[in-house]
């Protein structure tokens, strides 16, 4: 029997509960996103393996899936014959706080170039660190793992700098070029230095070279990267089937948003947000400087995103085109339906659980990470259709 379980059943095992509906807080500000859809929640969820405090996912053509885990190490896992392999030549990574091992992308002539693409935490001098993304050769071996070969760094976060989180680091490719997010490494003004590109949107051609029709390339240096800036921690980016970029990103204490990713479009942080600053101090809302691009949703309380799809699958024909963010704090799959420029949070279902990862499957089911968070243990689940014994 396959080790399906009922989410709507509410199962202990997952502590995954029905998803109808939920209201926007009491008392939530104007503007605050709130569930609007109800209903029985649509899938059952298969508890497939673990991995010690993974943090990201991809399928292979084959239908194998590259795991990493933030500690530093890549895994290979065969689903049909449940194999865990491990792929060497990972770099060494500044694993503390949020730094490890972060994202894994495959190029998009990956079946004919073998290219993968990483990104994690690298450590610096006087203990500073910055996030890197590197390209490798995938080379695979008969027992189940392989290696990464001739790896090279195309990317880093400038300067490395004190502190363990905010790296963001999150990989896309669209239209050849590569895509990078990257955290203000919780240094706040960073994120409107062109200086610095900690806290924007990073676009580059596949080899880590600079398109010259980037909107500051006249600016040269490390602003001649940036698409966008002013984001806080961007968890997530995604395109949609139009082209159009998205991003979510952690607000500080509220205020975590949905962005419609815009070509030299400033977002605003820390001069402005939907939340306030940890220790009470706070932060002007967006409405008061018209300047800055707001985002399209923000959600007080935070759902705390991680993880981030555009669904495209035939499984769950009535999600096509809706976006599937994991939440942290949340506990939560969040579905987003989209009508043009703008977005709403449709549907939250509760898993019971920290989604750190959200990624589909070949056959259009839907696959998600738990947070294995400080050494332990993290579930990798399937989500299918229910009814589909």
């Amino acid at each position: 029997m396959p080790r399906f379980l009922l989410a709507a059943a509410c199962s202990l095992a997952l502590a995954a509960c029905s998803g109808n509906g939920l209201s926007a807080p009491a008392g939530a500000p104007e503007g605050t996103a709130g569930p609007a859809a109800s209903g029985d929640v649509p899938f059952r969820i298969e508890q497939v393996t673990r991995f010690q405090e993974p943090w990201a996912m991809t399928f292979l053509p084959d239908g194998r899936l590259l795991v990493t885990e933030k500690p530093g190490t890549l895994r290979m896992y065969d689903i049909g014959r449940d194999i865990s392999g491990e792929i060497t030549g990972v770099p060494e990574v500044a694993q503390g706080g949020q730094g490890g091992l972060g994202d894994v992308v495959l190029h998009p002539g990956f079946e004919d170039n073998h290219l993968v693409y990483i990104s994690y935490a690298e450590a610096g001098d006087d203990g500073t660190a910055g996030a890197a993304v590197a390209r490798a050769r995938l080379v695979l071996d008969g027992s189940g793992g392989g290696s990464l070969q001739d790896l090279e760094v195309v990317w880093r976060q400038v300067p490395k700098v004190t502190g363990q989180g905010h790296y963001g680091h999150r990989i896309a490719f669209h239209d050849g070029m590569l895509w990078i997010s990257s955290g203000d490494r919780q240094k706040f003004d960073p994120a409107q230095d062109m200086e610095s590109n900690m806290g924007k949107i990073v676009r580059l051609h596949d080899d880590g070279s600079v398109p010259a029709d980037n909107p500051f390339a006249d600016q040269g240096g490390v602003a001649a990267e940036v698409w966008s800036l002013g984001h806080r921690n961007p968890l997530g980016i995604v395109f949609d089937a139009e082209g159009r970029l998205w991003n979510h990103e952690m607000g500080p204490k509220g205020g975590d948003e949905l962005n419609l990713v815009v070509r030299g479009e400033n977002y605003g942080y820390p001069i402005v947000s939907n939340g306030d600053h940890y220790d009470g101090r706070p932060i002007p809302n967006h409405d008061t400087r018209p300047e800055f691009r707001a985002p399209v949703i923000s959600w007080t309380p935070v759902i705390s995103p991680a993880g981030f799809i555009i669904y495209d699958g035939e499984a769950f024909p009535q999600w096509r085109g809706s976006g599937l963010i994991g939440g942290l704090s949340s506990q939560s799959l969040v579905r987003i339906e989209f009508d043009g420029e703008s977005a709403r949070e449709a549907e939250r279902f509760d898993m019971g659980t920290r989604i750190r990862e959200v990624e589909q499957g070949p056959d259009g089911s839907i696959w998600l990470l738990e947070d294995g968070g400080r050494g332990a243990n993290g579930n990798l689940f399937r989500l299918t259709p229910a009814g589909n014994d």
